[in-house]
């Protein structure tokens, strides 16, 4: 086993690290408070290949590992995870189910257009009845000729109204059949596809959450990805990728929550000597520090396994789920540590907080997790 680094991964971490530092920390508490989705950011973000992180160089991509984009998305959220939330859904989500289930002439025509951030991607799975169930899904394709007809609705979709092309999953069988499910891609401007609500959110702010609404709208066969009645499969397939981008996600809010907590504790002074002295506040940085060691490697392994090509259903979800409980956890104490400061908005840990409680709710809650690890405990 090696649990050093190597030199890419060093330099891609060191890479998005000071991408963060630069084009994005002047602007946090800006872009949570006004809910602005920074659409030039992310397009410097395709410049410096965070937006193709998996996707081979021959479709405009990286070409890189699990672990790269771990530490890719790991340091943009201990700066924002916002933004880190974006990047993630963007790689793992819209441009992975292309990258995974699209024939050639499909990947050719949408993938270099995503790896590099001319377009932003959006993915639909859940809707407004359908949140886990999402079988009982009513949004519906139905074949007319050469050509489909959705009508429906998703919500709760990243890059909702600011994506240029998103995959959705839609039901084409009958309703609770697993294979009555089908992914198609549609394009920004397509008759009848337009975009809903932006909600008004808790955390997470800067990312962007809307609907996705379909009134007759009308696709060639030619965007359909995988064969019909695949697309709930393909999605499950698809989720077991993004708890990575999730866990990392979870990881960089708890280390940057931690950093914050550990800086104030030293300089913060209380009975004539720093609060890091005393010992409630020095074993909340000990259980801290341990868990997001533990969280750290469980998603790396997730990764070792992704990479390998092997079946990481159980693993991927034991590390999203411990990742996204440890980070509200730990930013929870951050707040905690810091006092009535950490109440207030001249300390990063508050938005930490708010930020945080997403991770245990998207692309699976915990109790999802924990039956998707139960299951696999017990075939």
């Amino acid at each position: 086993m090696n649990f050093d680094y190597s030199e890419t991964q060093e330099m891609v971490a060191n890479s998005a690290r000071d991408f963060a530092k630069q084009y994005i920390a002047p602007y946090v508490l800006e872009w949570d408070e006004s809910q602005v989705f920074p659409v030039d950011v992310f397009k410097k973000a395709g410049e410096m290949g965070f937006m193709g992180v998996l996707v081979p160089e021959q479709y405009g991509g990286s070409g890189l590992s699990y672990h790269e984009y771990v530490a890719i998305i790991e340091e943009i959220s201990k700066v924002d995870p916002a933004i880190g939330l974006s990047v993630a859904a963007h790689n793992s989500l819209c441009t992975n189910h292309i990258l995974e289930f699209g024939n050639e002439e499909q990947k050719a025509k949408w993938l270099p257009k995503l790896a590099t951030a001319e377009w932003i991607g959006a993915w639909g799975l859940t809707e407004h009845n359908t949140g886990s169930d999402a079988g009982g899904m009513n949004t519906t394709a139905v074949k007319d000729g050469d050509a489909w007809v959705l009508n429906g609705a998703k919500n709760f979709i990243t890059h909702g109204i600011s994506g240029d092309i998103a995959v959705v999953v839609v039901r084409t069988g009958e309703k609770g059949d697993s294979h009555g499910m089908t992914a198609f891609v549609i394009e920004k401007g397509t008759p009848g596809f337009s975009s809903g609500k932006k909600e008004n959110k808790l955390g997470m702010r800067a990312s962007e959450t809307a609907e996705l609404i379909f009134q007759d709208c009308r696709i060639p066969d030619a965007n359909r990805l995988g064969a019909v009645g695949d697309g709930f499969i393909q999605a499950m397939k698809v989720l077991d990728g993004g708890r990575i981008s999730i866990g990392a996600l979870s990881l960089g809010i708890a280390k940057g929550a931690y950093e914050a907590s550990l800086k104030y504790s030293k300089e913060r002074v209380q009975f004539g000597k720093p609060i890091s002295e005393f010992q409630g506040i020095s074993f909340k940085l000990a259980d801290m520090a341990t868990e997001i060691e533990a969280s750290e490697l469980l998603l790396h392994k997730a990764a070792f396994e992704k990479n390998a090509g092997r079946k990481m259903t159980k693993i991927g979800a034991m590390a999203k789920m411990y990742a996204s409980e440890v980070c509200v956890k730990v930013s929870n104490e951050a707040v905690q540590i810091h006092g009535g400061y950490g109440y207030t908005k001249d300390f990063p840990v508050e938005k930490f907080y708010r930020d945080s409680k997403l991770c245990t709710i998207g692309e699976g809650t915990t109790e999802i997790q924990k039956l998707v690890i139960s299951r696999n405990l017990l075939k």
